[in-house]
């Protein structure tokens, strides 16, 4: 017979994967963590539709933990405020804009949704932005008081909904085409992001993006060197496209990478060796 597990072990085992970089519930999401005045900790903001968290949650355990930094990950982007940031040195995001409060067609309404029996009596889909005009103040304050913005991936279409967060963030976006191998570029090699980092080819979401900042601040590129390009509203984008840039905000700093939508670019080694790079810079442990 298998001993008894008691309720006040459970909660320690859930604190203790809290801490480790695993998913802060709700409640927990909603104080002020305690930080250790040794190590800057990070908060991660992460997962939507289309982004599972849990390889979110598994590619930065590993990123943080390599660089021995403790990091809370969270799904809550309703507890995203001024008071939870507070702790914190460093917010992560990598999570769209979007949340769908009446639900969607799955497994993915892109290929599914045609095949579907009486789809007349499904109701329609509709996203809604989740970030409010408090929050992306919050997030700017935040960079602007001191602390780091690390925006990855689709992170950018959070700027479709929030002034605040495209100006503090750099950037929207625009559009992605399918997965596929795309070539990522180092175009500034005296940035400390880009320092020992080579060009690289991933298979990934190619995003594309408006970028709002000096040129200066651009450091990688992306290229389809296959010449497949993006259609986005009748208008061709082509196939390059802005794929990373930081800067100084205020007191902060702010870095933005676009690749990212799997596990498997997530880890590709220069990629991998790049957010390395960005961590140290914005937390400024150079």
């Amino acid at each position: 017979m298998k001993p008894a597990i008691s309720r006040r072990s459970l909660l320690k085992s859930a604190g203790a994967l809290a801490s480790a970089g695993f998913l802060l519930e709700p409640r927990e999401a909603n104080r002020a963590l305690p930080t250790d005045q040794t190590r800057p900790r990070v908060l991660a903001l992460i997962g939507d539709r289309y982004h599972n968290a849990d390889y979110i949650r598994v590619a930065l355990s590993r990123l943080f933990g390599e660089l021995s930094l403790p990091i809370d990950c969270t799904i809550n982007y309703d507890q995203i405020s001024a008071r939870l940031l507070r702790p914190y040195r460093l917010f992560v995001v990598l999570r769209d804009g979007m949340i769908w409060p009446h639900g969607y067609l799955e497994p993915n309404d892109y290929e599914y949704s045609h095949s579907l029996e009486n789809l007349a009596n499904w109701p329609k889909e509709q996203s809604e932005p989740w970030i409010t005009e408090e929050q992306g103040a919050a997030i700017k304050d935040f960079v602007e008081a001191g602390g780091g913005l690390y925006a990855l991936h689709n992170s950018s279409h959070i700027s479709l909904s929030s002034r605040d967060y495209r100006e503090v963030m750099g950037g929207a976006y625009i559009d992605h085409p399918p997965l596929r191998p795309f070539k990522v570029s180092v175009v500034n090699k005296d940035h400390p992001i880009t320092r020992g980092v080579q060009d690289f080819m991933v298979n990934d979401e190619q995003h594309f993006v408006t970028y709002d900042k000096d040129p200066q601040y651009i450091f990688l590129r992306s290229e389809n060197i296959d010449g497949l390009t993006d259609v986005y509203e009748g208008k061709d984008l082509g196939a390059k496209a802005i794929a990373g840039w930081a800067y100084d905000f205020g007191k902060g700093r702010v870095a933005f990478t676009a690749v990212g939508h799997t596990l498997h670019a997530m880890w590709q080694p220069e990629y991998f060796k790049l957010q390395k790079n960005a961590v140290t810079w914005l937390l400024r442990m150079e």
